[in-house]
């Protein structure tokens, strides 16, 4: 990895140590990275998109090699942001690692601080567009997910999930395009 940048310049925080970006990655001009926040990592021949932001918050992202970060998705990265190799990411995708702490109905929410498992994301995924992935989720190998989902909890590789909140719909199967579960 280098921290040479091989597209356009976008809106970057923090020092050049704290942004690691592979060869062949290109981020486009209005993207917002914040390495001041904390550590993002790029693997090779990714694309961030306009608009799109990564945001650490304290915590850190981490993406494999060629994935895609399609316009105004949103990823935060307080509990840890991990994603695989081969990801598409769709527009307008949240991606929350962390959660607000509401459990005393005496303090204002904001002073109650938050919640951070983080997010696994594995190798080989589609993300649909408008997908909302939650702090806590972790999608295996090779799942797709129907735009428009809320992404919640652990996900076994190879599902198409959809829904709110998202549920498998199909498995992916070697010599079949889908098969319906029963």
């Amino acid at each position: 990895m280098t921290n040479a940048y091989s597209w356009w310049e976008e809106t970057r925080t923090g020092s050049p140590e704290s942004i690691r970006i592979g060869s062949g990655t290109r981020i486009a001009p209005g993207a917002r990275l914040d390495g001041a926040s904390g550590p993002i990592s790029f693997g090779e021949n990714c694309e961030i998109h306009e608009g799109a932001l990564l945001l650490p918050y304290g915590g850190s992202i981490r993406l494999g090699d060629n994935c895609t970060v399609n316009p105004y998705t949103v990823i935060y990265g307080h509990g840890g942001v991990q994603i695989g190799d081969n990801v598409r990411i769709a527009t307008h995708s949240v991606i929350v690692s962390a959660n607000h702490v509401f459990s005393d109905p005496d303090q204002p929410i904001y002073q109650q601080g938050v919640t951070a498992e983080g997010i696994v994301i594995e190798d080989d995924v589609w993300i649909g567009a408008n997908v909302t992935i939650l702090d806590g989720a972790h999608i295996g190998h090779g799942c797709v997910v129907a735009a428009g989902s809320v992404v919640r909890g652990h996900h076994a590789p190879m599902s198409v999930l959809g829904g709110t909140p998202a549920r498998v719909l199909k498995k992916r199967n070697a010599g079949d395009l889908v098969t319906p579960l029963p």
